[in-house]
């Protein structure tokens, strides 16, 4: 099947994958096969592959290969992928864009490298990347300060849309960042900027003031997308209200899987229950529930069901 490469008119839910491991952490390529077919089936409009929530920077550079072969088959075009290649060698970085680009992925994500500072370093850094790669790559540059601890500026961030016309996607994790977004989706007009596809992360706490400040979609691990899906659909429709009110029966539950460190986790966990993946082992050093975290978890997707029963909203596979 024909790859469709990444364009500045992407738009929708861009789930960000898990990356299934067993008990011992080694990959379970059984359950990425799985997990690939829950996430088409929930309605979303393309994948994240080897993002943050993918724990890419704990696989060797042979796994994050491996795998992303392994779900770009399963895939076998039915969406549009990302992949994450993020990397402080920028050797390695090249390598797996590739080797992702010949698997038949639509584009791939890059991040700043932590020790970049200022614009000039960053410009400097972007530059040999980009150029390395060449014109023919679909390129989302993140911006996820928390993660990365390389600030863009919204002035930064233009200048690297104009100077390199491959940057198609841009994924807006700043926070605060609605006045951040705001000034990048107006800067077509204010600033005479080329226009790309702005989506947005943190979790996907900020969806609807996002979504009505102009973002073109949603990029994140939460553990239902099936929701955001219809969010971003109803919104795409002009039925904002719609939007909203199917999103706050969530809120409780995506503020949880916010915990810094103990996110990973709960996430992991509700796809298992869910039955997208058959362990909800993060690779070590990572995160675990305790007997407390999954009763807290219990009680959460207990007042969800109750909720969605009340509003008449069918229950998701899995709750």
């Amino acid at each position: 099947m024909p790859t469709i490469k990444l364009t500045e008119d992407a738009n929708g839910v861009f789930v960000i994958s898990a990356t299934p491991f067993t008990e011992d952490g080694a990959l379970d390529l059984e359950s990425a096969d799985r997990l690939v077919d829950f996430y088409v089936n929930e309605g979303v409009h393309g994948i994240t592959f080897l993002g943050v929530m993918g724990e890419a920077p704990k696989l060797s550079d042979s796994e994050q290969i491996a795998f992303m072969q392994r779900v770009m088959a399963h895939l076998d075009g039915r969406l549009p992928a990302i992949i994450g290649v993020s990397n402080p060698g920028i050797d390695n970085l090249v390598r797996l864009s590739e080797a992702s680009m010949s698997a038949g992925a639509a584009g791939v994500m890059i991040a700043g490298i932590p020790g970049l500072k200022t614009d000039e370093q960053i410009l400097g850094y972007f530059a040999k990347v980009l150029d390395r790669l060449g014109p023919d790559v679909p390129v989302c540059l993140q911006d996820y300060p928390p993660s990365t601890t390389v600030y863009f500026s919204t002035d930064l961030i233009n200048l690297l849309i104009d100077a390199y016309p491959q940057i198609v996607m841009f994924k807006h994790e700043d926070c605060p960042g609605h006045r951040k977004l705001t000034r990048l989706r107006r800067a077509p007009d204010t600033d005479q900027i080329r226009r790309v596809s702005i989506l947005t992360g943190n979790g996907g706490l900020y969806v609807p003031q996002e979504m009505a400040r102009g973002a073109d979609g949603v990029m994140t691990g939460f553990a239902f997308p099936g929701m955001l899906a219809t969010v971003y659909e109803l919104f795409a429709a002009g039925d904002g209200e719609a939007a909203e009110d199917l999103f706050d029966h969530y809120l409780p539950l995506i503020r949880h899987e916010q915990q810094i460190g103990a996110g990973l986790a709960i996430r992991k966990e509700v796809l298992r229950r869910r039955g997208a993946i058959a362990c909800n082992a993060a690779r070590q050093p990572g995160p675990a529930l305790d007997p407390d975290d999954v009763a807290e978890l219990d009680n959460l997707l207990r007042r969800l069901q109750i909720k969605l029963e009340q509003a008449g909203i069918a229950r998701p596979r899995g709750l």
